[in-house]
């Protein structure tokens, strides 16, 4: 998160250990692909010009002429998973009879419905998160713990 007088600007991260050439290696790569998050009370021009200038900057939602803010299921989304700070960590979960997984606690706590594929020699678990009016497929990190 960077902040200054004129407001925040959020870019919620996952760490994900990755497996390369033998070796697990720690990754930070964004919750949401594509997507920054601005914290203002109103976007002045001076602001809209500096964020214009940013390589790789697209366009604010719904459009340059029309700025939304996010709300209900979106900002429900963004205010969980930054609860858990800037880089969120791995989830620790474990498994029922069924093998249906079961989040213990960690950042995909209360998401149990949204994982759609799990890969437990991984430590994966993808997510189906839907995010003004797109929908992606997310891995997040999770510890198994015995049932016992």
């Amino acid at each position: 998160m960077v902040e200054n007088e004129s407001g925040k600007l959020i870019w919620p991260r996952r760490n994900l250990k990755i497996r390369r050439k033998g070796e697990w290696n720690d990754s930070l790569a964004p919750i949401f692909p594509g997507y920054l998050f601005l914290e203002i009370n109103e976007v002045t021009t001076d602001l809209y010009l500096q964020l214009r200038k940013i390589p790789g900057f697209f366009r604010f939602l719904q459009s340059n002429q029309n700025i939304i803010s996010l709300s209900g299921r979106d900002m429900e989304l963004l205010t969980h998973f930054i609860s858990f700070g800037e880089v969120v960590d791995k989830s620790v979960a474990m498994f029922d009879e069924n093998n249906r997984i079961k989040i213990i606690s960690g950042p995909l706590k209360g998401l149990e419905g949204l994982i759609v594929k799990v890969d437990r020699r991984k430590g994966r678990a993808k997510v189906r998160l839907d995010m003004f009016k797109d929908s992606f497929l997310i891995d997040f990190g999770f510890e198994a713990i015995d049932n016992s």
